[in-house]
């Protein structure tokens, strides 16, 4: 099956996640400069949030193009990352009104830990339903860069009930690392070393 509904779906649910988020942003009752003051902790979450939100729409839609068979597990797979991403706005808006408190950092990094390695098996599952030897499955390689991300995340969640900026800090690390969409797959696409259909 093509992978248009797909595609379509996840972009909308993204879509509707960034806009949850934004509501969040609630207007000050004041007309200076320092009633945006209690708002910039969830204003600097909320960017951190959008920008990896961003970054899993980017790779999501540059992973779909250089996809060669989408069955139900690949669907199944997808809702599952869709489910962590979804719980995004909730924990960016608790670690913003709680200004970068430790549980709430921990529990952002758990909510990215967890849809990262969603993400890892969308791939793999995408990867199995294309067959051994197929063009993805070596586009994508050993993914490395997603090894390191898991990692990170992994050590960035127990730190944050130790310094959470540091845990901020590795959080922007990973963004940092994902901001450029994967150049793998860029470079399959540049070349047009694409698979030759889509069933």
């Amino acid at each position: 099956m093509t992978t248009t509904r797909l595609e379509a779906f996840s972009d909308g649910v993204i879509a509707i996640l960034i806009t949850i988020m934004v509501l969040e942003l609630k207007v000050p009752e004041g007309t200076e400069w320092h009633a945006l003051a209690p708002l910039i902790p969830l204003f600097l979450t909320y960017l951190l949030s959008f920008v990896f939100l961003g970054i899993y729409w980017n790779n999501h839609h540059h992973l779909l193009h250089v996809c060669e068979r989408v069955n139900g597990k690949v669907l199944w797979a997808n809702l599952h990352l869709l489910f962590w991403l979804s719980l995004i706005p909730f924990v960016t808006g608790w670690m913003g009104e709680n200004h970068f408190a430790p549980i709430p950092t921990a529990a952002y990094g758990v909510v990215l830990l967890l849809s990262a390695i969603a993400f890892t098996i969308l791939v793999r599952t995408m990867i199995a339903a294309a067959g051994t030897g197929s063009r993805l499955e070596a586009i994508i390689g050993s993914d490395r860069k997603g090894n390191m991300s898991l990692l990170l995340y992994v050590i960035a969640i127990p730190l944050a009930f130790v310094q959470t900026g540091i845990s901020h800090l590795i959080f922007v690390v990973v963004a940092a690392i994902w901001i450029v969409p994967d150049s793998r797959i860029e470079s399959a696409l540049q070349s047009g070393n694409l698979p030759s259909h889509r069933p």
